[in-house]
C-alpha cells in the first residue's frame, strides 16, 4: 500500500493533492515514506488534549477531600507521568513504523494480540462516542445561554457537523489529521487563553488555600484518576503518530514531545480549574454535574460563541486520534477491511452511539465512566507488558514477522496474556466503582489484603489501575528476558 499524502504535517515536498485518502493501514510504512522531525508529535497530541473541560478536573480533584496543594501536586505528576508513559510506548512506533497494536505482536504473538487489540478498538471507540456526545451538548447548552434555542434541532445539526468532521479525519487518514490538529492546536490555544484571563477575577486565594488536606488514600485516589483519565487513555495509540517518522529520529524527541504535547494544556487547564473550584465551592459543584453549563456562567455573553467553539474544537480534537487508532485496532483485531472503511465502521458506531447518549439515555456518562474505568485496568496491564518488552528488545522488530503467526514471535505468546489476565484480576479486585450499579462487584480483594473492604479508607484509592500495570511490567520483566533473547536470535 503507499500513501498519496504528505506524512506529517507541513507542506508537500512536491505538487500534488493536499489531501487525499491514506491507504496504509496496519503495514509497516515503506522507508521512502517517512518524514518528518519529532518535534511534529507536539501538534496531534495537545490539539487532541486542550479542551476546557480540563479545567472541570480541579472540581473532581478536590471532590476527593484533599487541599490545593495536595491536588496541584497529584494532577501535575498524574499527567506528566501517564503521557510520559505514552511518549516511551511512542518509541515503539519509530523502531517499527507500525501501527502500537501490530507492534505489541512481539509480546502476546500475532494471534494472542488479537485480545488486546478488541480491548483497544472497544475503548477507543467508546471515548470517540463520548467526546462526540459531550460536543453535541454543548453546543445545545451555550446555545439555551444565549437565548437560542438549545433543543432537539440544534443538537441534531451539531452532531451531524462534528460527526461530519471527526469521521472525514478518520477516513481520510493521517496527513488531514495531522493539518486538522495544527488548526485545532493554535484556534484552541488562543482562545483558551482568552477564556483564563476573563475568568481569572473569580479567583480568590484565600479560599482555594483554606481547604484541608486529606490522607494519602484519597491522595492516591485522585493521581490515579489524573493518570487513567489522561495518559492512560492514550498509551494504547501512542505509537500510531510516531510510525511514520524516520528511523534516525531522536528517540529522546520522541519522548519529549509526545510528553510535552500531551500534558502541556491539561496541567495549565488543572492548575485554573483547581483556583475556580476552590474559590466558589457552589461553582465546583455545578462543575461536576455540568462542566460546560457551569464554565460558561461565569463569562461574559459576548464570548459564549467563542467559549462553544473551544469546546467543541478541543473535543473534536480528541476524537479524531480516537477514531484514527480504533480502526487500526479494528484491523490488527483480524478484521479485514482497507483502515478507511474501519474507520467508516467506527463512525457509524460513534454516531449511533452519540445518538443513544443525546437523545435516550438517562445518565449515560455515570455508566460510561464505571465502564471506562473497568477497562481501563486491563489497559494499564497491557501497557506494563508492551513497556518491559520494548526495553528488553536490542534490536529492531522483524517487521516482516509481525504478521507471521509462524514467524519468530509465534501465534500465541502464554506469559504476556497470563500476565494480562492476572493485572486484570488482581486491578478489578482493587477497584470500587460508584458510578454503576452493574460494577458493584468490583473491590472484591480490598479486604483479603487487609485495606478495609470496599467502604474501607482506600476503597476509592484505585489502586488496581497501579497494580495492573506493574504486574504487567514487572512480570515481563522477570518472566520474558529469556523468550525476547531467543526471538533475536533468529537469523533474519
Amino acid at each position: 500500500m503507499t500513501q498519496q499524502t504528505t506524512p506529517v504535517a507541513g507542506v508537500p515536498e512536491a505538487p500534488g493533492p493536499r489531501v487525499a485518502v491514506e491507504t496504509n493501514g496496519i503495514n509497516v510504512i515503506d522507508e521512502s515514506e517517512r518524514k518528518g522531525t519529532p518535534r511534529q508529535l507536539f501538534w496531534p497530541w495537545f490539539g487532541a488534549n486542550v479542551s476546557v473541560l480540563g479545567l472541570a478536573y480541579g472540581s473532581f480533584l478536590l471532590g476527593f477531600g484533599i487541599s490545593f496543594w495536595q491536588a496541584v501536586v497529584a494532577g501535575v505528576v498524574g499527567i506528566v507521568v501517564s503521557f510520559l508513559l505514552c511518549g516511551l510506548v511512542a518509541i515503539a512506533g519509530k523502531r517499527g513504523s507500525a501501527p502500537t497494536l501490530v507492534l505489541s505482536r512481539a509480546a502476546f504473538g500475532v494471534d494472542g494480540n488479537k485480545v488486546p487489540s478488541i480491548l483497544s478498538w472497544v475503548l477507543t471507540v467508546g471515548w470517540e462516542t463520548v467526546l462526540v456526545s459531550l460536543a453535541t451538548l454543548a453546543t445545545s447548552t451555550v446555545f439555551t445561554q444565549l437565548g437560542w434555542s438549545g433543543g432537539t434541532a440544534t443538537q441534531v445539526v451539531a452532531l451531524l457537523v462534528v460527526a461530519a468532521l471527526v469521521v472525514a479525519g478518520g477516513v481520510l487518514g493521517f496527513d488531514l489529521i495531522m493539518r486538522m490538529q495544527t488548526v485545532i492546536t493554535v484556534v484552541t490555544g488562543v482562545l483558551t487563553v482568552v477564556y483564563i484571563a476573563l475568568v481569572a477575577k473569580e479567583i480568590d486565594w484565600s479560599a482555594v488555600t483554606s481547604a484541608p488536606s486529606g490522607s494519602t488514600a484519597v491522595f492516591i485516589g485522585a493521581l490515579v484518576f489524573v493518570m487513567t483519565g489522561y495518559g492512560f487513555g492514550w498509551v494504547n495509540a501512542a505509537a500510531d503518530y510516531s510510525r511514520y517518522l524516520p528511523r534516525r529520529a531522536s528517540t529522546r524527541g520522541v519522548v519529549a514531545w509526545t510528553t510535552f504535547g500531551g500534558a502541556l494544556a491539561p496541567v495549565v487547564l488543572l492548575l485554573v480549574g483547581l483556583l475556580l473550584a476552590g474559590s466558589d465551592p457552589e461553582l465546583s459543584a455545578a462543575i461536576g454535574a455540568d462542566p460546560i453549563g457551569a464554565l460558561g456562567t461565569i463569562l461574559p455573553t459576548w464570548f459564549l460563541v467563542p467559549f462553544v467553539l473551544v469546546v467543541v474544537l478541543g473535543l473534536i480534537g480528541g476524537a479524531l486520534l480516537d477514531i484514527y487508532s480504533s480502526g487500526l485496532s479494528l484491523l490488527a483485531a483480524g478484521v479485514r477491511v482497507p483502515r478507511p472503511v474501519a474507520a467508516l465502521i467506527d463512525g457509524v458506531l460513534m454516531v449511533l452511539g452519540t445518538v443513544f447518549v443525546v437523545f435516550v439515555a438517562d445518565e449515560f456518562f455515570f455508566q460510561f465512566q464505571g465502564f471506562l474505568i473497568t477497562l481501563g485496568v486491563p489497559i494499564a496491564a497491557w501497557c506494563g507488558i508492551v513497556l518491559a518488552d520494548l526495553a528488553l528488545r536490542r534490536r529492531d522488530y522483524a517487521e516482516p514477522e509481525l504478521y507471521d503467526p509462524r514467524g519468530r514471535y509465534g501465534s500465541v505468546q502464554p506469559v504476556p496474556l497470563a500476565l494480562l489476565l492476572l493485572g486484570t484480576v488482581v486491578g478489578w479486585g482493587l477497584v470500587t466503582n460508584t458510578y454503576a450499579g452493574w460494577l458493584d462487584w468490583q473491590g472484591y480483594l480490598l479486604g483479603a489484603v487487609g485495606l478495609g473492604g470496599r467502604e474501607g479508607d482506600w476503597a476509592y484509592a484505585n489502586l488496581g489501575v497501579l497494580a495492573a500495570f506493574l504486574i504487567g511490567l514487572l512480570g515481563t520483566l522477570a518472566l520474558r528476558r529469556n523468550a525476547v533473547r531467543a526471538q533475536e536470535m533468529i537469523a533474519g
